[in-house]
């Protein structure tokens, strides 16, 4: 597994303050945001003229482009994300499953509209993932499965995030084995509690809450996950969070990861 961390969690700042704490906290990657209102490192409308900026940053740093994080399913929007990811050298796009829970009608309207956005990854090369998130049509096991079933294209797959599956009321370990084999994208950030939302910044930080992350990753590693392992901390534009608390956040969370891995052999 390679350990990354989304740029969202530095989102008050500019791409290179990123890159630079990210890399100083010890990361091996990095997955860029393209969300406007939390964090738009990644401009999607000018995702060419950043190319190269992108790509200096990745060689300055020694950080590998892990991933990319849009969160619309919007067609002419992940159009642009795709081939901005298949130009930068970005392998994996995660997008939001919108819709409601609890309603079949939505669920089947965002099952499609996955279906047709993978197509368009495979054609560019690259993978699409989404991730089951509390409130969203695909929110717990049973409806991250229905769309796995429906959905064979082999550039798609399942971005797995243990915080929103906790809030599911599921045990976030447990549920690894019926979506294993789907995986190819791990989101990971801890959470107290089952309420809605994950917590403040500092709640997120991992080992800070009640998931069992140490389990989380020896179960991945035991199944043969070897793809990213990417932090996402949210909230910390709309909260103010300073660059050191930021960077607190980012290096304790790289160790209890790092450890985790070593706990269960896969470092």
């Amino acid at each position: 597994m390679k350990l990354g961390a989304n740029s969202l969690l530095f989102g008050s700042f500019d791409m290179e303050t990123a890159f630079k704490y990210l890399a100083a906290s010890g990361y091996d990657g990095i997955e860029l945001s393209a969300i406007p209102l939390m964090s738009d490192h990644l401009d999607l409308t000018r995702w060419r003229d950043q190319v190269s900026e992108i790509q200096g940053l990745s060689r300055a740093y020694g950080l590998e482009l892990l991933a990319m994080e849009q969160s619309s399913q919007d067609p002419d929007l992940m159009e642009q994300a795709f081939q901005a990811a298949a130009e930068i050298g970005i392998p994996v796009v995660n997008c939001g499953p919108g819709g409601e829970s609890d309603n079949e009608g939505s669920l089947q309207a965002s099952i499609d509209s996955l279906g047709r956005l993978a197509a368009r990854a495979e054609h560019y090369g690259v993978t699409l993932c989404v991730k089951a998130h509390v409130g969203a049509a695909i929110y717990n096991t049973p409806t991250s499965l229905r769309v796995l079933e429906a959905i064979t294209s082999p550039a798609f797959g399942l971005d797995m995030d243990p915080s929103h599956i906790h809030r599911a009321g599921e045990d976030a370990v447990e549920a690894l084995g019926a979506v294993i084999s789907r995986i190819k994208h791990v989101h990971i950030r801890d959470c107290k509690g089952r309420q809605e939302g994950p917590g403040e910044p500092e709640e997120q930080t991992n080992g800070r809450g009640d998931i069992d992350l140490v389990g989380y990753v020896a179960t991945l590693h035991d199944h043969g996950y070897a793809g990213p392992l990417n932090l996402e901390v949210i909230g910390t534009k709309a909260k103010g969070t300073t660059l050191e608390q930021c960077c607190v956040i980012a290096a304790e969370s790289r160790g209890h990861m790092q450890a985790s891995l070593q706990a269960c052999g896969a470092r």
